[in-house]
C-alpha cells in the first residue's frame, strides 16, 4: 500500500514574512497586495504576535507552539488547522472557521472567538494529480482538551460535539453558544456566561459552574452528573414584591425621599433582591441604597447616584455604569466582572466640613472591568482582584491597593 502522501509544506522565514506582510497590503487595498494562502504550511513555533491574518487560508496548517498573541485571524479559515499548544491570548478569530481544528493546550485567555465555527469536520488532501480525496472519512470535532480559555469571548459560537475536556472556560462568554453533544467533562465554567447557550446532549459530567450565568439555558438533556451548580445565576422573576410592593414603586419611594430630603417617600431596604425584572435604572437617584448581595446582573446603570449605598456582595457583573456615582459606597465583596465602570465616581464623599467617606472595594471582583477615565481617589481596593481591568486614564491618586494587576 502506498504511503500517504504528506502536503505540510516547509517555508523559509522570509516567504512567511512575505506572504504576511503581501497579505497586510491586500487587506488595506494596497498595491502588491494578495490573500495569504499558507494551508498546510508549517508555521509550528512562528513567532506572528499581532500579525494580521484575517480572512487568511491556513487550511490543514501546522501552527502548534506558534505564538499569535493579539493577532488577528478574523474570517480566517483554519479548517483541520493543528493549534496545539499556541499562544492566542488575546487573539481576535471572530468567525473563523476552526471546524476539526485541534487546540489542545493552547492559551485562548482574552481571545475573541464570537461566531466561530468549532463543529466537527474532515480533512482533505490533495493528491499528487491535483484532485482531492478524503484522508480520514471519520468526522473529527474541534479540540479544545485543556485548552485555556479564560475570559474569552465565544458568544454565537459553533461548538456542537466539541471536545473540550478539561479546559478553562472561566469568566469566559459564551452567549447564545451551541455546545449541543460538546465534550465538556470536567472543564471550568465558574462565572462562565451561558445565557441562552444550548447544552443538549452535552456531557458536563463534573463540571465546576460556579457562579455561572445559566438565564435561558435548558439543563435537561445534558449529563450534569456531580457538577458543581453553587451560585448559579438563572433568569430573574417576572416581578418582585417587596412587603406586599412591587419593587419598582419601593425604588421610587426611595428616589423620592432622595429628592426631596425626606419629605416625600420612604428608604428602601432590598438586601438580597434581584433588580433584573426592573431592566434599567438609567439615572436614577438611589443615594443611600440598602441593597447587600442585590442583583444588578447586565442592566444599565448609566448615570445612576447611589452615593454612600450599602452594596456589599452585590453582583453587577455585565452591568452598564458608565459615569456612575459611587462616592463612599461600600462595595466589599461586589462582582464587576465585565461591568463598564468607564468614568464613574469611586472617589471620596464629603459627609461635613473636612471629613469624606471613601468608597471601599474590598475583596471585589473587577476582573475584566472597564475602569477609564474613572475616579478612583483615596478608593480602597484591598483584596480587590483587577486582573485585566482597563484602567487608561484612571485617576488613581491616594487609592489603597496591594497589588494592581491590570494587564
Amino acid at each position: 500500500m502506498a504511503a500517504e502522501p504528506n502536503l505540510i509544506r516547509v517555508l523559509d522565514h522570509a516567504a512567511i514574512r512575505d506572504a504576511v506582510e503581501a497579505h497586510d497590503r491586500y487587506l488595506n487595498g494596497k498595491p502588491g497586495g494578495r490573500r495569504a494562502s499558507l494551508a498546510y504550511v508549517d508555521l509550528s513555533n512562528c513567532a506572528l504576535q499581532s500579525a494580521n491574518l484575517a480572512e487568511a487560508d491556513l487550511t490543514g496548517a501546522r501552527l502548534n507552539a506558534a505564538l499569535l498573541s493579539g493577532a488577528i485571524l478574523d474570517r480566517a479559515t483554519l479548517y483541520g488547522a493543528d493549534l496545539r499548544d499556541a499562544d492566542l491570548r488575546g487573539a481576535s478569530l471572530i468567525k473563523a472557521d476552526l471546524r476539526g481544528a485541534c487546540l489542545r493546550g493552547a492559551n485562548l485567555t482574552m481571545a475573541n472567538l464570537s461566531g466561530c465555527d468549532l463543529r466537527e469536520g474532515r480533512t482533505a488532501l490533495q493528491e499528487m494529480n491535483g484532485g482531492f480525496r478524503l484522508l480520514k472519512h471519520e468526522k473529527k470535532a474541534g479540540e479544545l482538551d485543556y485548552a485555556v480559555l479564560h475570559g474569552a469571548n465565544l458568544s454565537g459560537a459553533q461548538m456542537a460535539g466539541t471536545c473540550a475536556r478539561a479546559a478553562d472556560f472561566g469568566d469566559a462568554t459564551l452567549v447564545g453558544a451551541s455546545l449541543d453533544g460538546a465534550k465538556l467533562s470536567k472543564a471550568n465554567l465558574d462565572g462562565a456566561d451561558m445565557s441562552g447557550a444550548s447544552i443538549d446532549g452535552a456531557d458536563m459530567a463534573g463540571v465546576s459552574m460556579r457562579g455561572a450565568v445559566m438565564v435561558g439555558v435548558n439543563t435537561s438533556g445534558a449529563n450534569l452528573n456531580e457538577v458543581d451548580l453553587s451560585n448559579v445565576l438563572k433568569s430573574p422573576p417576572s416581578t418582585v414584591y417587596v412587603d406586599d410592593k412591587p419593587l419598582y414603586q419601593v425604588v421610587t419611594e426611595h428616589e423620592d425621599y432622595c429628592k426631596t430630603y425626606g419629605a416625600e417617600g420612604a428608604l428602601a431596604k432590598l438586601g438580597d433582591i434581584d433588580f433584573r425584572p426592573l431592566k434599567q435604572m438609567r439615572g436614577r437617584v438611589l443615594s443611600g441604597l440598602n441593597a447587600p448581595k442585590a442583583i444588578f446582573f447586565g442592566m444599565n446603570l448609566e448615570g445612576v447616584q447611589m452615593q454612600g449605598a450599602d452594596l456589599r456582595g452585590a453582583d453587577f457583573r455585565g452591568a452598564k455604569m458608565r459615569g456612575a456615582d459611587l462616592r463612599g459606597a461600600r462595595l466589599m465583596d461586589a462582582q464587576f466582572i465585565r461591568a463598564d465602570l468607564s468614568e464613574v465616581k469611586l472617589g471620596p464623599l464629603p459627609i461635613a466640613e473636612g471629613r469624606v467617606v471613601r468608597a471601599d472595594l474590598t475583596r471585589a471582583n473587577m476582573r475584566f472591568a472597564d475602569l477609564r477615565r474613572a475616579n478612583l481617589q483615596n478608593a480602597r481596593f484591598i483584596e480587590a482582584d483587577m486582573t485585566h481591568a482597563r484602567l487608561d486614564g484612571a485617576d488613581l491618586r491616594g487609592a489603597e491597593m496591594e497589588v494592581l494587576a491590570a494587564t
